[in-house]
């Protein structure tokens, strides 16, 4: 696996992505390039990071994602399917909210899905998400900071 350094970059699944400015900070603290990567309903424009924009449809930005990843490289994202495909290739992957996958809480979440999933097919409810807030925004930050290593 590539260490940190020049070859490592920092990949976002960046549609509604409510920590972009924490990422782009730490990055700049680093010097590492980050690659935001929406579709074409969204527009990002930060002055730092590149920006790969796909056409709109199902999972184009998730593909595009995964085919620029290599090993060593950071992803977040807040889909499973991604991080597994991210961690496949040898990369690392936390979500929005700070949490770091790996093979072992990935299975869980996923069959999780799939239960909650198989409930709403059957018109059962679920919960939703929990409204977002500082705290969550600095687990991201801690998370994210582990992955990238010490400034």
């Amino acid at each position: 696996m590539k260490g940190q350094g020049a070859n490592m970059k920092i990949l976002v699944d960046s549609d509604a992505c409510p920590v972009r400015a924490i990422i782009v900070e730490e990055a700049k603290k680093r010097g590492m390039a980050v690659v935001m990567v929406c579709d074409n309903s969204h527009i990002i424009s930060d002055g730092y990071s590149s920006v790969v924009t796909v056409d709109k449809g199902a999972d184009s930005a998730d593909f595009a994602l995964v085919n620029m990843t290599e090993a060593g490289d950071v992803v977040v994202t807040q889909d499973f399917g991604v991080a597994a495909m991210a961690l496949s290739k040898g990369a690392r992957a936390v979500s929005q909210d700070g949490t770091v996958f790996d093979s072992q809480n990935l299975d869980r979440l996923l069959f999780e899905r799939f239960l909650g999933g198989k409930v709403r097919r059957a018109g059962g409810r679920t919960k939703g998400p929990k409204k977002r807030g500082k705290d969550r925004d600095e687990a991201f930050r801690q998370a994210f900071i582990r992955l990238l290593g010490a400034p």
